[in-house]
């Protein structure tokens, strides 16, 4: 195990310097020495894919106004071999809005689809051999937009020229460089293209996210200065517990600054500091991970009734770890390095271990909780059990939303193939910072510091030991009472009146009502 673990170490290290020291540029999608994969009769390259709203409107003058889709040095490199043809090779780039990715392509007679103009298809007339496949869309004639290169005999390399296309219509737009002459296999490109919309650089199902991020952000500013204040007023009576609250309260913090100032800085300059990005994925996973525990914790009892977690430690902290890493992966797709706007569904199979660990968290805490609850019923504890009889009615509110989400958002990731619902992409991870949030309110609510915390937490009288059971004493135990007798006397003298208490300690019965039975 000491192997493996330290070659995992050793990979988290290498990824982690990568991303801090290369940074990552994001609406700008740069291509180094990229190949084309073989789809069909082509060869294919993605150069990208992001939502466009359309131009509200266009000042001529300044070339960075309005949404558009530039190209900036695109350079073609073809082989030495295929060079020495005598022929003209030309290079394609297609860009098309999502809805009409059908005007591309097309087959023989209800045959396998092709890209490329087959011998067949140009014998009926309806395109040239080697020619991309295409018509018209049906909102706009000069729409899908085709850009040509030639190589020229004898050259092994080609240049796309710079252009700027205006997207008036909003949509998910895809860019593709297509050939279809094998003699070109092994072509590389090189350059980049791009991307903006009217607001700024930022893809279209990020946007909403930057406002988004900005709100809550000042909603837990608010509640950390509550608690803050809470917090420095009543420390002497702080409990564990609430230790855990204001780890929690300050991670969000950050990590909800950090998302604002990254997509911020994105959205101004179109280059997105892969640095910052990681960071904020990685305050985000903790907080979710320390959140989860920590609601766990609460469930358990922990510093309220129980002052230990006992045997069960190592398996919260395996869990604990085993989310941490499926959910630091997720952030890492689909924040960290990614240029384009993925579709869901290449996502889903890192959304599924999260949502499956996120279930195996659900389980745990409602079992604790029902223990929980069982044993302070027992107990008569009333205080603490009025206590967490809310802390389950609001618990049980928020895992109906999440479980109703968890199954929306892998229908969502699942069913949108071609990121069609780009625009309201942005609500699935929005609604899980509002649920987190929300049920952290409540914890607050219910456990912020004040001069009675003392009361709630766990004391060592024996009555709240949850981890054993009662053991059941060997002397039976009785309740000790106090007997006074008086008496009083005169003094010799009769000047003085003399009084005279006995106090006599027994055990259980009046000695008085023992002698009438005997």
């Amino acid at each position: 195990m000491a192997p493996k673990n330290s070659l995992t170490v050793s990979l988290m290290l290498r990824l982690t310097i990568s991303i801090l020291v290369l940074g990552v540029k994001a609406s700008v999608h740069d291509y180094k020495v990229e190949k084309f994969m073989i789809s069909g009769n082509a060869y294919v390259f993605h150069g990208g894919s992001e939502g466009l709203y359309a131009s509200l409107h266009t000042n001529s003058s300044d070339p960075n106004d309005g949404s558009f889709i530039r190209f900036e040095k695109i350079t073609f490199t073809r082989t030495e071999e295929s060079a020495l043809s005598n022929r003209i090779m030309s290079v394609r780039a297609v860009i098309f809005e999502v809805n009409d990715r059908d005007t591309l392509g097309g087959s023989f007679f209800g045959g396998q689809k092709s890209i490329c103009c087959t011998e067949d298809l140009s014998k009926l007339g309806s395109c040239t051999k080697g020619s991309i496949i295409h018509r018209s869309s049906n909102h706009s004639k000069n729409w899908p937009q085709i850009l040509t290169v030639s190589f020229k005999p004898g050259k092994t390399e080609t240049v796309l020229q710079s252009q700027t296309i205006r997207i008036a219509r909003t949509g998910m737009y895809n860019l593709y460089f297509i050939y279809c002459d094998n003699e070109l296999e092994g072509i590389l490109i090189n350059g980049k293209t791009i991307w903006k919309n009217p607001f700024g650089y930022l893809p279209g199902r990020m946007a909403p996210l930057m406002k988004f991020f900005g709100i809550v952000s000042l909603a837990f500013v608010i509640l950390g200065a509550y608690w803050f204040y809470q917090y420095s007023k009543f420390w002497r009576e702080v409990i564990p517990l609430q230790n855990c609250i204001t780890v929690v309260i300050t991670l969000g913090m950050l990590e909800l600054t950090l998302w604002y100032f990254d997509f911020a800085e994105f959205n101004q300059t179109g280059v997105r500091p892969a640095g910052t990005t990681f960071w904020a994925a990685t305050f985000g996973t903790v907080r979710r991970t320390v959140s989860r525990v920590l609601i766990l914790l609460v469930s358990m009892g922990y510093g309220v009734v129980r002052p230990t977690l006992g045997g069960i430690t190592s398996k919260v902290l395996l869990l604990a770890g085993t989310f941490f890493c499926a959910s630091e992966v997720l952030e890492i797709v689909e924040n960290v390095g990614i240029v384009s706007d993925q579709s869901a569904k290449a996502k889903l199979l890192f959304v599924l271990p999260v949502a499956l660990l996120d279930a195996f968290f659900i389980i745990w805490i409602f079992i604790s909780l029902s223990r929980t609850l069982n044993k302070l019923q027992q107990r008569k504890m009333t205080a603490k059990l009025e206590m967490y009889r809310k802390f389950t009615n609001a618990l049980i509110v928020a895992t109906v939303v999440s479980l109703g989400w968890i199954g929306f958002e892998v229908y969502f990731r699942s069913t949108d193939i071609y990121n069609e619902q780009w625009k309201t992409a942005w609500v699935i991870p929005a609604l899980w910072q509002v649920i987190s949030f929300s049920v952290l309110c409540v914890i607050c609510n219910l456990w912020s510091p004040s001069q009675n915390s003392v009361r709630f937490a766990h004391s060592d009288d024996g009555i709240e030991d949850f981890d054993h059971e009662e053991s059941h004493p060997l002397i039976r135990s009785a309740s000790l009472s106090l007997k006074d007798n008086w008496s009083y006397s005169m003094s010799q003298d009769a000047t003085k009146v003399i009084l005279r208490a006995d106090a006599t300690v027994y055990n259980g019965t009046d000695p008085d009502e023992e002698d009438k039975r005997e």
